[in-house]
């Protein structure tokens, strides 16, 4: 009895300090759910990837990052047309979404088909087929748009190159690899 007495007049007396608590929590949360709604408001309006990017030469990680972002961006197709593609490659495709199919369009290499090999054991399977000639442009296709990219992804940065988003349909770019 005299411990309920004890706890009411210690309310009493705290009963100002108290409520400001109860007031800083009430004002705690309510600044938490303003914070969030701007930065959900911040992240709504941000662009996600521009549609083009240069790369001045040295910048082997922005170009890097950027790729890799492009890939991340895939819901169901990546199709890289590369004259020059190894590893380094690889372990970027393995950046792309679950159930994202890969397609590399490049030159026969004994080297390439080896590391493809060895990823393919591991990882989701990536396709690989031989370029019947060469070509000069280098372009990685993201569902259904096309980039044209201005260095070989395993040396995007190294000198300066761009990556570019066409206006040309995917399957336009498929159809002239024949």
């Amino acid at each position: 009895m005299r411990a309920f007495v004890a706890m009411r007049r210690f309310i009493i007396q705290n009963a100002n300090i108290l409520m400001r608590i109860a007031n800083l929590e009430k004002q705690q949360i309510e600044t938490d759910e303003k914070i969030d709604a701007i930065l959900d408001k911040m992240e709504e309006n941000s662009p996600k990837l521009l549609p083009e990017a240069v790369f001045p030469t040295g910048c082997v990680w922005d170009a890097w990052a950027y790729v890799s972002d492009l890939v991340r961006s895939a819901k169901r197709r990546i199709i890289l047309i590369d004259n020059f593609v190894d590893d380094r490659v690889l372990t970027m495709l393995t950046k792309r979404a679950k159930g994202t199919t890969a397609t590399i369009h490049t030159r026969y290499s004994e080297q390439f088909l080896t590391d493809l090999k060895k990823h393919n054991e591991q990882y989701p399977k990536i396709e690989y087929i031989q370029l019947p000639h060469r070509h000069h442009d280098r372009f990685l296709i993201i569902d259904d748009k096309v980039h044209s990219l201005g260095a070989s992804v395993k040396d995007m940065g190294a000198g300066m190159c761009a990556v570019i988003e066409m206006t040309v349909a995917p399957e336009t770019i498929l159809e002239l690899l024949k």
